[in-house]
């Protein structure tokens, strides 16, 4: 008969599990939530891809087993904000320049991406989509890059890319291995969650040409600050509302349609069919991603 009292995040809590939690609160009263998280990471050995202890994670995996009555946590020190609805909107500018920009890819000059996470240009970056993606602005959870494009000191697009979705039956087909073979390496996978080139931008083969120059610099982007390399890309589109051209142009694969359960879209109640796209940036994807 299995003991295991709660799974989370992919984590099975078993009984002994519990008793550890339990001693080593009972060890050490005057710690803090956090200061026992950091403790219970370093025991369990529980890390991140790039060598962080998982406290965060680890800290819910608490708070869940202290509501469900398995451990009794101290008090908390602080009453926390809930940066969750702080973040849920973007933070509104005062001035955003949406003169129309027409013509050819050459005539824009030289363009600059920018990575804004936690950087100058992130404020910028969340309107942007809060405004005029369909799907809106929504907090980053976990590993995540986000590339804001200038053509001289006007924005004029948007890429968010995330750490890949747990599980993908297009993929696991794709890579010819079940999504248990190489879950250990999903952090090799980023998903583009969202792209915008604003509405006013008019200029045919820009989107392609983002992406392609995205799909040159994301590996080394990730790899300085996560301590790790990308092997695959991955987004879906739309089918109700694009056509996926842009990544066609840019030599990305389709694998086919997904069942369409991912994120909502802020004017349709359902979710719609997607499509997944797929770009290796290794020859040796598959193989990295399951060994």
């Amino acid at each position: 008969m299995s003991d295991v009292v709660l799974s989370y995040r992919g984590r099975e809590v078993r009984s002994s599990d519990v008793a550890f939690l339990r001693d080593l609160i009972a060890q050490n009263p005057g710690l803090s939530r956090r200061a026992l998280s950091a403790k219970v990471c370093q025991g369990w050995n529980w890390v991140q891809p790039n060598g962080q202890l998982r406290d965060q994670v680890c800290r819910s995996l608490m708070l869940a087993l202290h509501r469900a009555g398995h451990i009794e946590l101290p008090a908390p020190w602080i009453q926390a904000v809930n940066n969750a609805i702080l973040h849920r909107q973007a933070a509104q500018l005062e001035f955003c320049d949406t003169r129309p920009i027409q013509g050819s890819l050459r005539s824009l000059g030289s363009l600059e991406i920018r990575l804004v996470r936690r950087a100058q240009g992130e404020d910028c970056f969340n309107y942007l989509l809060q405004e005029y993606h369909y799907l809106g602005f929504s907090r980053p959870v976990g590993e995540h890059l986000k590339y804001l494009v200038l053509c001289g000191e006007r924005p004029i697009a948007c890429l968010a890319w995330n750490s890949g979705p747990l599980k993908l039956k297009l993929r696991d087909a794709w890579v010819g291995a079940p999504a248990g073979a190489y879950a250990h390496n999903l952090h090799l996978i980023a998903y583009n969650s969202r792209y915008l080139i604003a509405p006013w931008i008019k200029v045919p083969h820009l989107a392609s040409h983002l992406l392609g120059r995205i799909a040159r610099r994301i590996s080394a982007d990730w790899q300085a600050l996560y301590h790790h390399p990308l092997v695959l890309l991955e987004s879906f589109v739309d089918t109700e509302r694009f056509q996926g051209t842009c990544y066609r142009a840019a030599n990305w694969t389709c694998l086919g349609q997904s069942a369409g359960r991912g994120t909502k879209s802020k004017t349709h109640g359902q979710s719609s069919i997607k499509e997944l796209w797929v770009y290796p940036l290794d020859k040796d994807f598959g193989q990295k991603l399951t060994q």
